[in-house]
């Protein structure tokens, strides 16, 4: 049943006068759990007093000693555990101590703890009468359950025991002789006010039940078709209303009355189940305390079938309002649950709607049910949730908690808006009620579907059932209820288990308000909070009392110091959640210092929080302990870095600074001058002092005196720009003050008790010399502030500027490299503030040739970078230009001459520039073709520009020959002898710059816009050619191949002059000279040959590098087998000999030689090379000459058949191999001939079926014809008289024939295919047909003629249609038909000697066999 409006357990006030207060089970803890007692008597009882005996122990159930599990849990809730089998969880420091290594001191992140949200519990007295009344009275096994006010269990033996909240029995309906005439209780069901039962029956028979007095009020045996169970049956909201579905798929509405004190019943059948058998049903029940609900008028059914969710309103009128498909196993069924859920609709605005969970297999949805008046109903979804296990059953316990069954017996608790799993419990030994039976209708002699038998192997609807947040689940011998536990509750689970961390961080979920499932807590958040804290502060004091009192017994410091790094970190976190640090420094803090390793480890542990700004306030009793301990274990840096973070009214200011000042914390030291003191300067002076005495001292620097060095440069930009150090930031009304501060600090004369021997501006002196780069940039970024640009901050800078000049320029003790870094510095500063910063001019003549210096290699680009800023901001303006151009030369600042050149419009100079910058010469060619397209530059500019690119050919080469090329070809010139003449004397170069014009021709040709292809003259490939030879000759004969344009005889003689043989070849077989080209290819597989025979009759030589000869002959031998195999179907049979008998005798002459002389296997790889020309010429020589051959060879002469066995034997296997497919290939062409034909006998001699009797046009009837008139019937199905056609002009004449056209179909489609009303076979081919016609339907309709009339177009799919064009069936089969002739001469020309020759077959389809 569905809940109503979300109450939770406990609930019992009654909204009106009609309603019954909710069933709540108070649930007590350490009650008895010995078995129900029956005492035996001597007279045999009635089932009414047995039923109603006392019991001496409590009826009230009792909660199962179970141990909680979270959620990844496997094994679940063990329900039913007897006490004996309990065992304490272990403590703290058992289970974790011994197996923790050292970890960092750092937050753990605290992990989602749900605790235990079900409390298990037994009905034990309604259990206990259960088993007595099967027992004593012999009323079945529990089939069903209902539970409202009253609980409800139906018997396999037609019984239904009814009981009051005390689980006491009130009535026991029916008896076995009506069981037994009507079977088992298969469904139950209350009306709103618990005054009326209905039951259904496994063969069907419907009893109504008066709770008041407990008499049977109606027998309904006609309500649904006879011979089905009843699997569902429910009562809406309306008292004379209810609805019931059978194992028939059929769901049928019941309407009650009563007329003159007759009652009566009529079934009126809502969803037939020959359209698909529902499963379940479920009516939507009000919840009444909802004042004005718009659907309180209307009465609203769900309904699941295995393919289909149905939502409909039964009255006031009947309607389907919503359906879904599903879809999931078949042996899985559907479910459906109904709650009313608050649902937020706007930022201030929220509805209580109905929300309807249905689900199937592993998905589940929700859909909000919406109600604006009853005759209009919206379904809308909300949500899906896929889970990873098959459902059993869904049911709510709230508004916002759904507990799904899945099939192996696993309830798991999901938060519905976030899909998050709570809690798994095993529910296995429940022994859970099923109602197979029923679903398979065996009562009534299992007449049901398949489907439905099938899924309902594990249907569980009226064994599992909700009521008032509880959960109750049928088992064979108790039933079982399971309650949401109270917050104080889950977190007294996980307290009672000693798992108080996970009771701490499900406390803290409470306190956040976070948790799921919240029961028990409401009122306003402060209240909330308050409310927890309390629990939190109790249980975190007895989590440090558990902790301190259950330490390691063995006594070793390191698993101590672990154990107490694990248990602080935990008090720190959640005193720091509560913001109660008093409680953590007074009262935790004094049980840790009973112990001196827990207070050192306590104290330790706070370091993560300080530097993470977590905890900024520590009392000073409690830093001052912080200090010592660090102090005592050498960990000041820690300290340093600590206290940084804290505020600084919890520090003693004293005993800090004397600590810092004694071990160089300096980041301690600033942070207490500046946030506690107010004090900027004075740490500033007192720092720069003790890094001016290490650097007068001469000596090298240690490394704590360059880590002060540092801090002092960050700390002097962090103040110059307005920024806290070591961070944060300073208050906005102190910064302008701060500036000002540390910049007279910096620019003054003389300290505060300057020494005789000072210098003037001591601070500045201090820190160039420290490092006069890194200052110089604090100062490049202080200048940028807005300070500085104001009419006194340019006075200041300029101040400053004059000032660095005096001290590093004017006076000793700086290096030339650091007034370089100095000019550079000014360099780049008068280039960003234009006319505010004034240099002598003969200072600056010496930042000029400082910057353009060139013996000084080191930071060019830097001081090429300060140079350009110069000029660009017009710092060098009063500079003659043509020095500043020879200075940049000489230094190779090649941006900075580009830029000069630039003004004056030198391309051809800038070019020269790109061509020496190593850094920048691969961007010439991006610069070259944007001169050369742009319409801004003149011809002349242009020209020159050209003239230079030429020149500096070479070099563009040597960049990317590819990209030199394509420069050429598209902006420096329109031919390339010119070119390639400037580069005739340098070979190599040539030969790459005609590598690159290739690579641009290949990449730029195109099939489908030859104008953009490059042509190339052929001087200039046959150049290409000669120096390929030369350079890389194995790449020559490939080149040839897949390129034209060359002139044959002059690359002919070319390759020959570099005896390039393979391409010398493939020129002669292209000229026609087969036999020359076959010569040379012979040539050289006999000098391999020769070279392979004297190596093997050496007889020394290394085994591998016999393989590799080997394999270098097999590639000629197969090179010169192609060339025989290319071109013997073209010349005579004598020719063809001319070309395989030498290429045979080649082959054997060696083994005559070494037929004695080597070992079996050379011989075997030289009779393998014989096999393969062997092969390869069968198909062109006739066999009797080949035999005759080798016969007369003397290597095979010796009169033995063993020695030509083997090649006898191959050649008769290939001839049958040969054979065996021609002849395959004859009988599938025969059959695919034959299926073809009888296809197209098939459409010749199928009828055509017009539409209509009469014409399209006319409109006339064919029946009112006269005998002379003629009727016309196309494919299509339109029919016409002739006369009607001929009027509309439908008659067209093609290739000298009368062609018909349909006029429907030509004016709808547009298409230039006719559809004749004569039989032609290609037009009866339908897949010809419909080619056509999308292939006109794909011209478009205005473009259509168009295209297709283009003449360009039209000759273009012509030489597609030829060239795709093969022989016909019968020309193959004749051709194969003639009589093999080995002996005499094949015809030169024929389908088979076809080069472009295909044969295309594929297994005919099963289906067209026969």
């Amino acid at each position: 049943m569905a809940d109503e409006g979300g109450a939770v357990a406990g609930s019992s006030s009654a909204a009106s006068s009609d309603k019954v207060s909710a069933l709540s089970f108070d649930i007590e803890e350490l009650l008895d759990d010995l078995e129900f007692d029956i005492p035996k008597v001597e007279n045999a009882p009635t089932l009414e007093s047995i039923l109603n005996e006392a019991d001496d122990s409590n009826y009230v159930v009792d909660e199962d000693i179970i141990s909680t599990t979270d959620t990844v849990s496997k094994t679940g809730l063990q329900l039913l555990q007897p006490p004996g089998d309990f065992n304490e969880t272990s403590s703290l420091s058992s289970q974790d101590s011994h197996e923790l290594r050292r970890r960092e001191r750092a937050k753990k992140p605290v992990t989602t703890i749900h605790g235990s949200v079900l409390r298990p519990s037994k009905l034990k007295s309604v259990s206990a009468q259960l088993i007595s009344a099967t027992d004593r009275v012999d009323a079945g096994m529990p089939t069903a359950i209902v539970v409202s006010s009253l609980v409800a269990i139906g018997t396999s033996h037609g019984l239904v025991l009814v009981f009051d909240p005390s689980q006491v029995l009130k009535w026991c309906l029916g008896s076995t002789a009506v069981g037994a005439q009507y079977g088992s209780v298969s469904a139950l069901s209350f009306n709103r006010d618990c005054t009326r039962l209905l039951c259904g029956f496994a063969r069907g028979q419907i009893t109504m039940w008066d709770l008041t007095t407990g008499k049977l009020l109606r027998t309904i045996t006609d309500a649904h078709p006879p011979g089905t169970a009843v699997l569902h049956i429910k009562f809406t909201d309306s008292y004379v209303l209810a609805v019931c579905s059978d194992s028939g798929g059929s769901v049928f509405e019941l309407e009650f009355k009563r007329l003159i004190g007759v009652r009566t019943c009529e079934s009126q059948c809502l969803f037939s189940g020959s359209r698909g058998e529902v499963c379940t049903i479920e009516p939507l029940h009000m919840n009444y305390t909802i004042k004005d609900h718009p659907m309180q008028d209307v009465l609203v059914l769900a309904m699941a079938s295995f393919s289909k969710v149905l939502l409909v309103t039964v009255r006031p009128h009947l309607k389907v309002m919503f359906t879904h498909p599903l879809k999931g196993d078949p042996s899985t069924l559907p479910l459906l649950a109904w709650q009313f859920v608050i649902i937020q609709v706007s930022e201030r605005d929220r509805v209580i709607d109905p929300v309807l969970a249905f689900a199937r297999d592993k998905t589940i949805y929700f859909y909000q049910v919406i109600c604006h008046n009853p005759q209009d109903i919206q379904a809308v979804g909300l949500q899906k949730m896929e889970v990873s296990y098959q459902l059993l059953n869904i049911t709510w316990m709230n508004a916002r908690v759904l507990v799904c069954l899945d099939r192996t017996e696993m309830l798991h608790v999901i938060d519905v808006r976030s899909e998050e799993e709570l809690e798994v419990i095993d529910v296995s030994g429940t022994q859970l009620v099923y109602g197979t039976s029923y679903f398979k209708s065996l009562a009534t002699g299992g007449n049901v579907s398949q489907a439905l038998a099938f899924a309902g192997d594990q249907a569980c609807y009226q064994s599992v059932t909700s009521h008032g947040g509880q959960l109750f689940l049928l088992g064979t011998k108790a039933v079982h209820m399971f309650s949401m536990r109270t917050w104080t509750e889950r977190i007294a689970v996980l307290k009672k288990e000693n798992k108080y961390q996970d009771a701490l961080a499900l406390s803290l979920s409470f306190y956040k308000g976070t948790a799921k499932a919240v029961i028990g807590l409401s009122g306003p958040q402060a209240k909330r909070k308050e409310l927890v804290a309390d629990v939190m502060v109790d249980l975190l004091l007895e989590f440090v009392d558990v902790a301190i009192a259950r330490t390691p017994g063995n006594g070793k410091l390191e698993d101590l110091e672990d154990y107490y790094q694990e248990m602080v970190p935990v008090c720190v976190d959640y005193c720091l959640h509560l913001s109660n640090l008093d409680l953590l420094f007074n009262r935790i803090y004094e049980r840790f210092s009973s112990d001196v390793i827990a207070k050192g480890t306590f104290l330790e542990c706070l370091e993560p929080y300080m530097q993470t700004d977590r905890l900024t306030s520590i009392p000073p009793a409690i830093m001052k302990d912080f200090v010592d301990h660090y102090e005592m274990r050498g960990l000041l840096d820690s300290v340093e870095s600590c206290i940084v973070h804290l505020d600084i009214t919890s520090l003693d200011i004293h005993q800090v600074v004397g600590l810092c000042w004694s071990h160089g914390l300096y980041d301690a030291i600033i942070y207490v001058y500046n946030r506690g003191m107010g004090d900027f300067t004075t740490p500033l002076e007192q720092l720069l002092g003790q890094l001016g005495g290490a650097l007068s001292t001469g000596k090298q620097l240690t490394d704590v005196q360059i880590k002060l060095g540092n801090k002092l440069l960050v700390y002097i930009s962090c103040c110059l720009a307005g920024r806290a150090y070591p961070l944060g930031d300073i208050p906005e009304d102190q910064v302008a003050v701060v500036k000002d501060q540390v910049f007279r600090c910096l620019t003054c004369l003389h300290s505060n008790n300057p020494p005789t021997e000072e210098p003037p501006y001591p601070y500045l002196q201090i820190l160039l010399k420290y490092d006069t780069r890194e200052f110089l940039n604090v100062l490049s970024l202080a200048f940028e502030e807005e300070e500085f640009n104001t009419s006194e901050g340019i006075q200041r800078r300029q101040r400053v500027v004059d000032i660095l000049l005096q001290v590093m320029v004017e006076s000793l003790g700086f290096t030339p490299t650091q007034i370089g870094i100095l000019f550079t510095f000014l360099a780049r500063q008068m280039a960003r503030h234009e006319n505010t910063i004034h240099v002598n001019r003969v200072l600056f003549e010496q930042v000029l040739e400082f910057l353009a210096n060139p013996e000084d290699e080191s930071r060019h680009e830097e001081r090429q970078q300060a140079l350009m800023e110069l000029l660009q901001a017009g710092g060098l303006a009063q500079f003659n230009e043509d020095r500043l151009l020879h200075l940049a030369h000489t230094a190779q600042f090649y941006r900075v001459c580009e830029y000069l050149y630039e003004k004056r419009r030198s391309y051809d100079k800038i070019l020269t520039c790109y061509l020496k910058d190593l850094s920048r010469r691969y961007h010439v060619f991006t610069y070259i073709d944007s001169i050369m397209q742009s319409q801004s530059y003149s011809a002349q500019e242009k020209k020159l520009l050209q003239e230079e690119a030429l020149k500096n050919l070479e070099d563009l080469v040597s960049i990317d020959c590819k990209q030199a090329a394509q420069t050429v070809i598209s902006c420096l010139s329109h031919g390339l002898a010119d070119i390639v003449s400037k580069l005739t004397s340098n070979k190599p170069v040539l030969f790459e710059f005609l590598q690159g014009v290739i690579s641009y021709r290949d990449a730029q040709s195109s099939a489908l816009k030859p104008e953009k292809n490059t042509p190339l003259e052929p001087e200039v490939l046959e150049l290409y050619v000669d120096l390929m030879c030369e350079y890389r000759p194995q790449d020559v004969c490939n080149f040839l191949k897949m390129n034209e344009g060359y002139r044959l005889d002059e690359v002919l003689q070319i390759v020959r002059k570099h005896k390039a043989w393979e391409a010398t070849a493939y020129l002669l077989e292209k000229a026609g000279d087969i036999q020359g080209a076959f010569i040379i290819l012979l040539e050289n597989l006999q000098s391999h040959l020769k070279s392979l025979s004297e190596l093997l009759q050496a007889g020394d030589s290394e085994k591998a590098a016999v393989q590799v000869l080997f394999s270098k002959t097999e590639t000629r031998l197969f090179i010169v087998v192609q060339l025989c195999q290319r071109n013997s179907a073209n010349i005579d049979e004598a020719a063809r000999e001319a070309l395989w008998f030498p290429l045979l005798e080649a082959i054997m002459s060696p083994q005559r030689k070494l037929k004695n002389t080597v070992d079996k296997e050379s011989l075997d790889n030289f009779k393998e090379m014989t096999h393969h020309v062997l092969n390869s010429m069968m198909g062109y020589i006739s066999p009797p000459a080949i035999l005759q051959k080798i016969v007369q060879d003397p290597a095979y002469n010796t009169g033995k058949f063993g020695e030509v066995k083997e090649l006898i034997i191959g050649m008769l296997d290939n001839y049958n191999y040969e054979e065996t497919l021609m002849e395959t290939c004859k009988n599938l062409l025969y059959h695919d001939l034959h299926v073809h034909l009888r296809s197209l006998t098939q459409a010749a001699s199928r009828g055509f079926v017009p539409r209509g009797d009469q014409c399209s046009l006319c409109l006339k009837t064919f029946n009112d014809s006269t005998p002379d008139e003629t009727a016309i019937v196309f494919r299509c199905g339109h029919s016409y008289h002739m006369a009607c056609l001929r009027a509309v002009g439908s008659l067209h004449v093609m290739d000298g024939e009368e062609v018909w056209v349909c006029y429907l179909c030509s004016n709808t489609r547009r298409a230039r295919g006719l559809t004749s009303s004569r039989f032609h076979r290609s037009l009866s081919n339908q897949g010809t047909a419909a080619g056509k016609t999308s292939i006109a339907q794909r011209g478009g309709r205005g473009d259509t003629q168009a295209i297709l009339s283009d003449p360009h177009h039209l000759q273009a799919f012509e030489n597609v249609r030829k060239s795709m064009k093969t022989p016909s069936r019968l020309a193959i089969l004749t051709a194969l038909s003639k009589p093999d002739s080995y002996g005499g001469q094949r015809p030169a020309s024929g389908i088979f000697q076809n080069e472009s020759f295909q044969l295309k077959v594929a297994a005919p389809s099963p289906l067209t066999l026969g």
